[in-house]
């Protein structure tokens, strides 16, 4: 359904595209905004992934050199007691986006007297892959909000573009056609008016001519 021309839907129309325009402008900046903080957390992801890869790459080694020495049946109670690990998260807002950090956390490596073993029943290569499973968890720990935050800022980064987007490219280009189709039959009705008026001064002007 076509917009009826009138001054007021003329006008309506022009400050809808400058609202439109004023805040595409403001999309963009929050884009540019999100880019930068992406970048910045860039070198440290992947600094973080490899030490993720690292740990990960000597842990599972060590893994297997124990499971060939225990077993699995032998190698499972050493893993006993189990325990948690408590981690203190504080949430908040980057850009509008909420996310959590880690404050705290209790310690993730033990000693042997903590893991509530015997050196003598666990031997050497269950002791090396427990600590490196710990190195391991303890890595992931580090990167684990950052990988978060760097999610969601992909994710906003992501609207905010499919929004800037579709400002720019279909609501603004529709309405300046809407615009410029009203203004059109605005001056051609403008351009009629005047052509009237002046038809009928001339009309007033002969019958005067005729009078006299």
């Amino acid at each position: 359904m076509s917009t009826p021309a009138t001054r007021l839907n003329l006008l309506r129309a022009r400050r809808r595209l400058d609202r439109v325009t004023r805040g595409a402008a403001l999309l963009r900046r929050k884009r540019e905004a999100l880019v930068t903080e992406l970048f910045r957390l860039a070198q440290r992801a992947v600094h973080g992934r490899q030490r993720i890869t690292q740990r990960a790459a000597e842990a599972y080694p060590a893994l297997l050199e124990a499971l060939a020495q225990h077993g699995r049946a032998g190698l499972t109670p050493l893993g006993w007691p189990t325990r948690d690990i408590h981690v203190e998260v504080h949430a908040h807002r980057v850009w509008g986006i909420a996310v959590a950090d880690i404050l705290g956390r209790s310690p993730v490596a033990r000693t042997l007297a903590a893991r509530g073993t015997t050196p003598g029943a666990t031997g050497p290569a269950a002791v090396e892959t427990a600590r490196h499973f710990e190195e391991l968890i303890d890595a992931v720990l580090d990167a684990a909000t950052r990988e978060s935050l760097i999610r969601r800022l992909g994710e906003a980064l992501a609207q905010t573009s499919r929004q800037v987007n579709t400002l720019e490219r279909r609501v603004s280009p529709a309405l300046s056609e809407q615009i410029a189709g009203v203004q059109r039959v605005l001056d051609e009705r403008e351009r009629e008016e005047q052509g009237r008026l002046r038809r009928l001064v001339k009309r007033r002007s002969a019958t005067r001519q005729r009078e006299v």
